[in-house]
């Protein structure tokens, strides 16, 4: 077991920047057609959480020309290239779930100034 340990602490990322649920963040992922690749950002608020160390995953919940949108991204893959955090937001809660059920201004979660 040890030597999965170190293999998963060598694997882990150290500049990813701290952010919790209810922040907006953009995550800038590497997408490959053919043999090029670009930078895609997808931005929206971090609705979950989940798991710890290398297995550790989020999920960013965003609205596109009216169609929600959530995509689960792997805190430590290689196609994530960057993390930024554009505001952090005031939750009482763990999983930010029943935005899914809320429309417009209903589904805005406050800012922390």
């Amino acid at each position: 077991m040890d030597a999965l340990k170190t293999i998963a602490q060598d694997s882990m990322k150290s500049e990813i920047p701290a952010f919790g649920i209810g922040d907006t963040v953009k995550v800038h992922v590497k997408i490959t057609e053919g043999d090029k690749s670009r930078i895609q950002i997808f931005e929206g608020t971090v609705i979950a959480k989940k798991h710890g160390g290398i297995n550790e995953t989020f999920t960013v919940r965003r609205v596109a020309h009216g169609c929600g949108i959530e995509r689960v991204f792997p805190v430590h893959s290689p196609s994530v290239d960057k993390i930024e955090v554009v505001r952090t937001g005031v939750v009482r809660r763990a999983k930010l779930y029943y935005l899914r059920d809320r429309v417009g201004k209903a589904a805005k979660v406050k800012a922390k100034y």
